[in-house]
């Protein structure tokens, strides 16, 4: 069995028995490096965030050169080819809306005029997916119309853009993986995210500040919102880590 192959299975072996609150053999070293993998490799915020090989190459040098057990494949989780072809608002992207060391931020909506009105947890509650799509996206996504609006050249390319530009975003996290594995050793971490519903809430629908006043004024509605997102969250969790436990494989 080659070094680095067995290096692998050993971290791999050794960051399992930690998520699943076992005993390892040691300590596994998963940092969140984030833009500091950038940093290392002599690359802005803008180029990574740019050009998503740079920020897996960065990724690649810093797992080798640092003999961690896991990394992130990508630490800068989006792309400026399919947040800009769909045109999203509530990004912020280095270079653009940002100084060119500084990473993506989410844009706080002002409190009056956020991603989703306080009078709608209800239409979110009751389809959330329906909400999403029909109501939310028009309002985030720059090209698009709104629901029963006009469908516009703009508004078709830019959903087309958009699919095109996460499926190869995202497919090339397969190639990076191996190439984590094959040229360090080193396991690829968080391929599979759960993301919390609130959060989702404040992220890209209220605001921080709009969700903090709904705790307050709502907390009955927010409390149903998200466990009404909860399904369709948890179910892009399994898919994702069907996804990673299939790229794991030897």
């Amino acid at each position: 069995m080659p070094d680095l192959e067995q290096r692998y299975l050993q971290r791999l072996s050794r960051y399992a028995a930690a998520m699943r609150n076992e005993q390892p053999d040691r300590v596994p070293i998963r940092p969140f490096v984030a833009e500091f993998t950038g940093a290392y490799a002599g690359y802005t915020c803008q180029e990574m965030a740019h050009d998503y090989e740079k920020a897996f190459a960065a990724a690649r040098g810093c797992a080798a050169d640092f003999d961690w057990d896991a990394v992130v494949p990508n630490m800068l989780a989006t792309w400026t080819g399919m947040t800009q072809a769909i045109g999203l608002k509530y990004y912020m992207t280095p270079g653009i809306d940002l100084p060119v060391n500084v990473g993506h931020q989410y844009r706080e909506p002002p409190v009056d005029d956020a991603w989703m009105k306080p009078d709608e947890y209800d239409a979110l509650i009751e389809d959330p997916t329906g909400y999403l799509y029909n109501v939310w996206l028009p309002r985030v996504a720059a090209p698009l119309s709104p629901a029963r609006g006009p469908v516009t050249f703009e508004h078709s390319a830019s959903l087309v853009k958009g699919a095109m530009a996460m499926m190869q975003f995202f497919s090339a996290w397969g190639v990076q993986e191996t190439r984590l594995r094959a040229e360090s050793g080193t396991v690829p971490a968080i391929t599979g995210m759960l993301l919390p519903p609130l959060g989702f809430i404040a992220d890209k629908l209220r605001g921080y500040v709009g969700l903090v006043d709904d705790l307050f004024q709502r907390p009955q509605q927010v409390r149903a919102a998200c466990e009404a997102l909860m399904p369709h969250l948890t179910q892009v969790w399994e898919e994702g880590s069907k996804l990673c436990r299939q790229e794991k494989k030897p």
